[in-house]
């Protein structure tokens, strides 16, 4: 679909062989098999309560924007998005693009309260067991990289250890896609990897291709409340907020604005 989307999925690949060197399959499947499997699917059950669910990002850097906090404060970012209402936290360990890391999700889920989501590239089963050992409630299945057939099979694999998959779809054609492979929560990104520019108004365009009974998220590209009300009246479940939240000094008065509460 994109070359910088296939080259982080390629980079993604060597990461996972690395990390089998030092821990093969077996022993992470073992692993993550042997935790009790998260009971409820917490972030979906987060996604579904309330008008609209707010995903908040911890998010050090990214190919479009380069370095986006320099001071990445992530444990203490993740509790401030706690204490100002977030229903989950987005977590980026991809490192070479976003800067992220397996340790800030790791010190995320045992600080906070709230389900949290693996934001990474997953291109092997092997990253949704690594995600269960990390104390991660979800993972990011990309349609543009895994075939649909793969996208069934690592939904399975999520739903034996409690965990959600949320299937990211870029149009009609993903959607069509995800929800053949059974997918429970689709999202739905803005953003045009491409060439990065983003239209909010595409979220709005396909949440009529997605029955009620599937949860639809809203990715990229939400900055201001007007946003928020566009969306909330398409009928979105929950939308993924980065960028905005993590320039924001302010994170609970941002949250508030974006939610309505202040102007």
């Amino acid at each position: 679909m994109t070359s910088i989307l296939h080259t982080i999925a390629e980079h993604a690949k060597v990461r996972v062989e690395e990390a089998k060197k030092q821990k093969p399959l077996s022993e992470v499947k073992k692993e993550a098999l042997a935790m009790e499997p998260l009971s409820g699917f917490p972030f979906e059950k987060a996604l579904a309560e309330g008008d609209i669910s707010f995903i908040c990002e911890c998010k050090k850097a990214s190919p479009s924007k380069g370095l986006i906090a320099e001071d990445f404060p992530y444990v203490e970012i993740a509790r401030e998005y706690e204490r100002a209402g977030a229903s989950c936290i987005s977590v980026l360990t991809e490192p070479k693009w976003f800067l992220g890391s397996d340790r800030y999700l790791q010190e995320i889920t045992e600080a906070v309260s709230i389900p949290c989501i693996r934001k990474d590239f997953t291109v092997d089963e092997y990253m949704i067991y690594e995600a269960k050992l990390l104390g991660a409630s979800a993972v990011l299945l990309i349609c543009a990289l895994l075939p649909e057939e793969t996208i069934r099979e690592y939904i399975g694999i999520c739903d034996s250890l409690g965990l959600s998959a949320l299937v990211e779809a870029h149009d009609e054609e993903e959607i069509a896609m995800a929800l053949r492979a059974g997918a429970r929560i689709i999202g739905v990104n803005n953003r045009n990897l491409k060439d990065f520019t983003v239209d909010v108004h595409n979220s709005e365009r396909l949440r009529s291709l997605v029955p009620p009974s599937v949860l639809f998220v809203a990715e990229s590209g939400i900055k201001t409340a007007g946003d928020i009300g566009v969306l909330r009246k398409a009928g979105v479940n929950g939308v993924l907020i980065g960028e905005t939240l993590m320039r924001s000094q302010d994170k609970k008065a941002m949250l508030d604005t974006l939610k309505g509460i202040r102007s």
